[in-house]
């Protein structure tokens, strides 16, 4: 199967306006908090060539701590939509980070982020 550029966009438009007010939250491999990250009212702009980028996403200034092992992308609600996979920088992994421990109180920000529906 192979998607017109009209088609993923749609797909990924429709999956990133879940996250309108909603969050990315790291979490320990037991799911427990470590930072939550609010995304903005608007979360993601609009997809072009299947690929939509996340607007300003709000720090954490005060992260729970611990050890990040994944990540859960969540609705308004706090329901869960999208779990992603975290790694340090070069490791390949959904979301990359310069460090996966993070103390009490730590501040936790991300730089950038995309969400993309490939052609085929």
């Amino acid at each position: 199967m192979t998607l017109t550029e009209e088609a993923r966009n749609a797909a990924v438009d429709a999956v990133v306006a879940l996250f309108d007010s909603g969050d990315i939250q790291f979490q320990t491999a037991a799911d427990n908090e470590v930072a939550t990250l609010p995304f903005a009212a608007t979360a993601f702009g609009a997809a072009v060539s299947g690929t939509a980028t996340a607007n300003t996403i709000t720090d954490d200034t005060s992260a729970a701590g611990g050890t990040i092992d994944h990540a859960v992308l969540r609705k308004s609600d706090n329901t869960e939509v999208i779990e992603v996979t975290c790694g340090l920088v070069g490791s390949g992994q959904d979301i990359e980070l310069t460090s996966l421990s993070i103390g009490t109180g730590d501040t936790v920000s991300i730089t950038s982020m995309t969400m993309t529906m490939p052609a085929s």
